[in-house]
């Protein structure tokens, strides 16, 4: 069976393409349109992440400037002192939303949602870059084979005495667990126990009250 991926560090490119704070503004958008990316670390001189710098730092700069129906006197669509910014560290947005290499797949989905970002750098306890992670690098844990799932499923399962009889089935990432259950109080536990497997899109219960004859064997 194929270990599930439990941390950042498993999902994580490593080869993060990141600037420095006097990286100007075309080098930027020259490197985001090269790499296909949203958003760059900003790093200082000993690699450590200072801020990130996104499309959206880069907009006002579009978003302020004059049209033909422009009136003097207009108000500015945006901030005008990103609007006016040239480098990397005026421009950035500061400091960073990261995530740690041990953080759990959960944990960064959860900021990533917090926060409303794409990316994030993944740092080290001292805050030096080691990597980048993105919403697509989380989802990769759905590409898992569903006997992957099942397997691990079955293994969650038998850490619970009262589950170990439990039929796992899944299709298309959806386990359907079947049998009898000694304790029907006993189902959130183990739907919650399976749901935390990764890779599983969802759960279907068929569980009935053990009989007599379950309880004894």
């Amino acid at each position: 069976m194929t270990t599930s991926p439990h941390t950042v560090s498993d999902l994580m490119t490593r080869a993060a393409i990141a600037v420095g704070g006097q990286a100007s503004y075309k080098d930027i958008v020259t490197l985001m349109h090269q790499w296909k990316v949203s958003a760059l670390p900003v790093l200082a001189g000993d690699g450590r992440v200072i801020g990130v710098v996104s499309e959206a730092d880069l907009l006002p700069k579009e978003e302020n400037r004059p049209t033909g129906g422009s009136v003097p006197g207009d108000r500015p669509f945006a901030d005008t002192s990103k609007a006016d910014a040239l480098y990397a560290e005026q421009l950035m947005s500061s400091p960073a939303v990261t995530v740690h290499a041990d953080a759990t797949v959960a944990e960064a989905a959860r900021i990533m949602a917090r926060r409303r970002v794409k990316r994030l750098p993944v740092v080290d306890s001292g805050g030096v870059l080691r990597g980048i992670i993105s919403r697509g690098d989380l989802l990769k844990v759905f590409l898992r084979s569903d006997d992957d799932i099942a397997g691990e499923a079955r293994t969650v399962l038998s850490g619970l005495p009262a589950a170990s009889g439990i039929d796992v089935r899944v299709s298309d990432g959806v386990v359907t667990l079947g049998g009898a259950l000694s304790d029907r109080a006993l189902v959130p536990l183990v739907a919650r126990a399976v749901r935390a497997v990764e890779g599983v899109v969802d759960i279907r219960l068929d569980l009935g009250p053990a009989t007599h004859s379950d309880v004894g064997a």
